[in-house]
């Protein structure tokens, strides 16, 4: 089967690239929308348990040209639909139209969904379905009038890791918490900090990293629902990544983070609960201005014993990342403030001699306030916001 692990602007690459450390065969990234690659339920199984930067799992059902709705309609009606969904499936679509002759996702929606029918009908001899059983989400994308007609694997995005029950401003996406992490360089067994943490994203995502930890562990996925599906080999493979998880515990980490918000300092405690990883990653109410070298702490300590770093500092004489996604002119309504915030990352670095620092930003003028050009950068899309991935050697 040909599934589609899709994912947002500039994670496509990152999707691929762990599609492949998966196992997973022909894997190729697309230019826009993710990765495609080949394997059956388990491997999709895996795909969703595992993937840290894609949002869905799509199976393919067929993909063909299409510049009328009488050719959508046909197209959508010669899939053999009655080989996964049973009489009493749910099959509501979706439709998504982009550079096509037919731009109308009402219209996209309301066509696929009687070709689906008429093609039941025939399969079945009903003339009514209920739509009670097992939901079979039905994604009609239309690019260039190139028509991609698939199945939901997932249910909800993936990036609902089910860790994050509480949100605070602007919160930022699992998947792309994710995604700074792995782009940033850092290694499980170096210190990471993020100055102005908010509920937590970045440091929880990073935990998951180094412990290896499944980030679809503890939550379900559509899939799961499906008769078609071999619902014991997918229980086996999360037993076998529980276990793995159950092992990483017992890795030493050197995580932590501080805001000057006392309220996104309370989230992120419940989520780092929620998580499963109450008292490995090290919280404190902090102004940023305020973080000096000085916790005893070395890479590999129990942070719950490091005092200090509750607090918010950070381990002295160790070279680490520091991760932020500061606030910044869209989130603050104040360039003058987000002017300011770059400054204070900035005055951060120079007191760490030797720490990497990396700023998730959508201000323009970030670099010249932080007073230093990026080494690299990379750019990414927080919601519908253009930001830039800053990394400063």
């Amino acid at each position: 089967m040909k599934w589609i692990a899709s994912a947002a602007f500039g994670l496509e690459g990152m999707t691929g690239r762990d599609l492949k450390h998966l196992g997973m065969r022909s894997v190729r990234v697309l230019d826009v929308g993710g990765a495609e690659f080949e394997g059956d339920f388990a491997d999709a199984f895996r795909a969703n348990l595992w993937l840290r930067t894609c949002d869905r799992i799509l199976l393919v059902m067929t993909q063909f040209q299409a510049r009328t709705y009488e050719e959508l309609f046909q197209g959508v009606k010669a899939v053999a639909w009655e080989k996964l969904l049973p009489e009493d499936a749910g099959f509501p679509i979706r439709a998504k139209c982009v550079k096509s002759q037919l731009m109308s996702p009402s219209d996209v929606q309301k066509i696929a969904k009687r070709a689906m029918v008429e093609r039941m009908k025939a399969a079945y001899g009903a003339d009514w379905f209920s739509e009670t059983g097992a939901l079979f989400q039905v994604d009609v994308s239309i690019r260039n009038d190139v028509v991609t007609v698939a199945l939901d694997a997932s249910g909800e995005p993936l990036s609902k890791r089910g860790y994050r029950t509480w949100n605070g401003e602007a919160p930022l996406r699992e998947t792309l918490a994710a995604a700074l992490v792995l782009q940033s360089g850092w290694h499980p067994w170096q210190p990471l900090y993020d100055p102005c943490c908010g509920t937590g994203t970045i440091l929880i995502e990073a935990a998951f990293i180094a412990l290896g930890r499944a980030p679809g562990l503890t939550r379900k996925f559509a899939m799961e629902a499906w008769p078609c599906v071999p619902h014991e080999a997918l229980e086996a493979i999360r037993a076998e990544a529980r276990k793995k998880f159950e092992e990483g515990l017992k890795r030493p980490l050197s995580i932590a983070g501080s805001d000057i918000n006392p309220e996104a300092i309370e989230l992120a405690t419940r989520h780092v609960k929620q998580a499963g990883l109450a008292g490995r990653i090290g919280l404190g109410v902090k102004d940023m201005r305020d973080v000096m070298p000085g916790a005893d702490l070395l890479p590999g300590a129990d942070l719950l014993s490091g005092a200090d770093l509750m607090q918010g500092d950070v381990p002295k004489g160790e070279t680490g990342v520091f991760i932020a996604n500061p606030p910044y002119g869209e989130r603050l309504d104040n360039a003058r403030a987000a002017h300011a915030v770059a400054r204070q990352l900035g005055a951060l670095q120079k007191r760490f001699p030797g720490w990497k620092l990396c700023a998730f930003s959508a201000d323009t003028g970030f670099e010249k306030e932080y007073g230093r050009r990026a080494t690299r950068r990379r750019r990414y899309y927080n919601g519908r916001i253009e930001c830039e991935y800053h990394i400063f050697e």
